[in-house]
């Protein structure tokens, strides 16, 4: 769970009818804050503020939804929720919360007619709680797919998954993940945990089917995936560190997807760290990478299906 990490809550709005929701991580004040986007179709707000050479240290709100870039709209509702209670960084005029936000694209799943707002982002706030969360398809992960290869009709069924690891010193590093890869989600072995199906033949390979026979599917012309991850930890870190420790964490998703970072994907990974306790950057990024990978691969584990689209499990049932 990404509450492992003392003082940091989270909360989910979920809509099962609709497909879609938007998930929100509240650390404690004062916490610092790194990025890492690498796909090629990223969906953001507020990422630039997260930079070494930004002067605003503090993160005060972290945000993922659905609903591609209209669901970044939802990050006012979290910044209204923050305001209300006195959180942000302190202006002389005015407290302003500082609200990254990063969104997937799930319009495939909810049609395009309902997309998470303000009041969504604010409830997901209300919502919030520092004990065990909910995985799978729940918040942004709701209406998430994965395996987009052959579209539709061949994906598999996406989530939201958390894991969490305690490396020396009692430093916590914990990830969350929504999990709406075009590419697939590889079990710890290397074989296909969910991904792009071909009645047939079952799990295609997405890498190495695109490379010998190219994708020519109409929605590819479009980024419509994404992975976002967000790294929390318990650790003292500068915002270059941060940074730092959200690259480390890329590899994690690289292990645990395929293809990955492509252009069709938003992949980005976040880093919180509270500074609560004193830890090495580099037991921190070796652990943000392990912790984001087992995120990525419990996020299709615990999915469940929605809308007519399968999960990996059903697709093997009905292929078997």
């Amino acid at each position: 769970m990404l509450t492992d990490v003392p003082g940091v809550a989270v909360g989910h709005l979920t809509d099962l009818e609709a497909g879609t929701g938007c998930t929100v991580v509240i650390p404690p004040p004062r916490t610092v804050g790194g990025v890492d986007v690498r796909g090629g179709g990223p969906g953001t707000r507020e990422t630039d503020v997260l930079s070494p050479l930004a002067p605003p240290d503090e993160v005060t709100a972290l945000l993922f939804s659905g609903g591609s870039a209209f669901g970044l709209a939802a990050a006012s509702g979290v910044v209204r929720w923050c305001e209300e209670r006195g959180l942000g960084r302190e202006m002389v005029v005015a407290r302003v919360p500082i609200v990254p936000a990063a969104v997937i694209f799930d319009l495939g799943v909810t049609g395009g007619a309902r997309r998470p707002g303000p009041e969504d982002g604010y409830a997901a706030c209300e919502a919030a709680s520092d004990g065990p969360h909910e995985t799978g398809s729940v918040g942004a992960g709701t209406g998430a797919t994965v395996g987009k290869l052959l579209g539709r009709e061949g994906c598999c069924k996406g989530g939201l998954g958390a894991a969490s690891l305690r490396v020396h010193g009692g430093v916590t590093v914990a990830a969350l993940a929504v999990v709406n890869a075009f590419g697939d989600v590889l079990d710890e072995e290397g074989r296909v945990l969910a991904g792009a199906w071909d009645t047939g033949r079952g799990f295609v390979g997405a890498a190495r089917e695109a490379v010998v026979a190219p994708p020519v599917h109409p929605r590819l012309a479009a980024p419509t995936s994404t992975t976002l991850v967000a790294v929390v930890t318990d650790a003292r870190l500068t915002k270059a560190e941060a940074a730092q420790v959200a690259r480390m964490a890329h590899a994690g998703v690289c292990r645990a997807v395929s293809p990955v970072n492509t252009p069709f994907d938003g992949d980005a990974v976040f880093c919180l760290a509270t500074g609560a306790r004193s830890g090495a950057l580099f037991a921190c990024g070796v652990a943000a990478a392990e912790a984001a990978a087992a995120a990525v691969r419990e996020g299709v584990r615990r999915a469940t299906s929605l809308r007519g689209v399968p999960t990996a499990a059903q697709r093997a049932r009905a292929g078997g």
